[in-house]
């Protein structure tokens, strides 16, 4: 193969891979995803963190755009020009100017320092604002993740409830052909197997509808197939409700970005006030201009003073505009930290109900599973009923799923106190 076929190959290759979307690029096939795995997924891909990036970076150039009157304007401008005069008796002639010019503020009460910083407070307020849309999506991809997983187990249960229903109905088949059990018995296992199938195929679509939600939280499409696990890890201890809410009040990321608007504000005050003072600017030019060619040479050196007079009592109403968006900020921040205080309460509160629920359910389960031995125990050896056999299985599929439940809600709890405290 010579060169040129080889380089086509080698751009028929890029083109391939770069054509592929990025979310497939990053989950391999067949590959097991920890929760942290699909946080730095989600992290990367999300539409909502990619936008808030870029208006990150929006909110950075207006840094540069304050800072632009620190610097001198340059500006050249080139002329020509056709006359024809109004009198007979003169010729039409040319006009040609060109000159080049600089301006450059010297003074002006603080105003471009001030716009500088109001300009770096909003940029930190939007950084805020980044990282509380992170901690938002951590928590969605949190509730999917453990959504999904509670999906999964429960499908493990209706799996093994299947199993156990046609055990009992081979059971029940070898005792009525072995003449000992009646055909009504056989009859109510088919029912009781086709009750769990219907189970068993909810549950596989309950597992789908949650890889859905899961792949959507995490910003990615056409996901190759994967499959998801995690311990259920249950803190003997809670923090105390106060310690949480003071982290909430230090660490939430949507506070703090009220208070730097509020800063921002109260800057935005201050130059509003600005307006009442004059500004001092500096100028220079230098150009050629005349009629005809070779064109005269001119230059100028100069300052100017512009003192507000009046304005249609604008500067007056602009420092009104301040105020009030000062008050509102802060009226914001008041209603945020109420909600702040309620967010943390419920989450708390279902953190502990959960808990307890875990208690119990250990307890409910530990029982069904002995109930359900016991049953199908007494039915083997031929003195149970398959009513028994029936209401245990049920009672232990029952147990099994509402102790999966108390687990994944304690960990839903445990996520949503996170997002409530700032944390991702």
């Amino acid at each position: 193969m010579n060169k040129y076929g080889r380089k086509f190959i080698s751009c028929l290759f890029v083109l391939i891979l770069f054509s592929t979307p990025l979310g497939a690029q990053e989950i391999r096939e067949g590959e097991i995803l920890t929760l942290e795995r699909c946080l730095e997924l989600a992290l990367r891909n999300n539409p909502s963190i990619v936008g808030a990036r870029a208006n990150l970076r929006l909110y950075e150039t207006k840094i540069n755009q304050a800072k632009a009157n620190y610097y001198p304007q340059v500006t050249w401008d080139t002329q020509y020009s056709r006359v024809g005069p109004y009198s007979d008796n003169l010729s039409q002639y040319n006009s040609y100017a060109t000159n080049i010019g600089l301006s450059q503020n010297i003074f002006d009460f603080q105003r471009t320092p001030l716009k500088v910083e109001i300009a770096k407070i909003n940029t930190q307020s939007v950084a805020r604002d980044l990282e509380n849309i992170e901690t938002e999506v951590a928590n969605t991809v949190k509730q999917a993740f453990y959504s999904l997983l509670q999906a999964q187990k429960n499908k493990g249960v209706a799996e093994e409830t299947f199993k156990n229903f046609d055990l009992h109905l081979k059971q029940a088949k070898g005792f009525y052909e072995a003449g000992t059990k009646p055909r009504i018995d056989v009859i109510k296992a088919e029912v009781d197997l086709s009750n769990a199938r219907l189970n068993l195929i909810q549950a596989e679509n309950a597992v789908r509808l949650a890889r859905i939600a899961l792949n959507n939280a995490m910003g990615i499409k056409d996901t190759p197939a994967y499959n998801i696990s995690e311990e259920l890890k249950i803190p003997i201890k809670l923090m105390p409700l106060s310690e949480a809410i003071r982290e909430a009040y230090k660490n939430r990321h949507d506070l703090n970005s009220l208070r730097l608007k509020k800063e921002a504000a109260n800057k935005s005050l201050l130059l509003a006030k600005k307006n009442y003072f004059p500004t001092v600017t500096g100028n220079a030019a230098y150009g050629f201009e005349g009629n005809e060619f070779p064109l005269g040479r001119g230059w100028q050196v100069g300052a100017s003073v512009s003192i507000p007079i009046f304005s249609g009592f604008l500067t007056r109403y602009q420092v009104e505009e301040a105020k009030f968006n000062y008050d509102v900020i802060t009226s914001q921040i008041e209603n945020l930290e109420n909600d702040i205080r309620r967010d943390v309460e419920q989450a708390y509160s279902n953190l502990i109900e959960a808990k307890d629920r875990i208690n119990a359910a250990e307890k409910t389960l530990k029982y069904a599973k002995e109930n359900a031995d016991l049953a199908t125990g007494r039915y083997n050896v031929g003195i149970g009923s398959p009513i028994e056999v029936t209401d245990a299985l049920v009672a232990l599929a029952n147990a099994q799923t509402s102790y999966i439940s108390a687990l994944v809600d304690f960990k839903k709890a445990e996520a949503a106190l996170e997002k409530a405290m700032g944390k991702k």
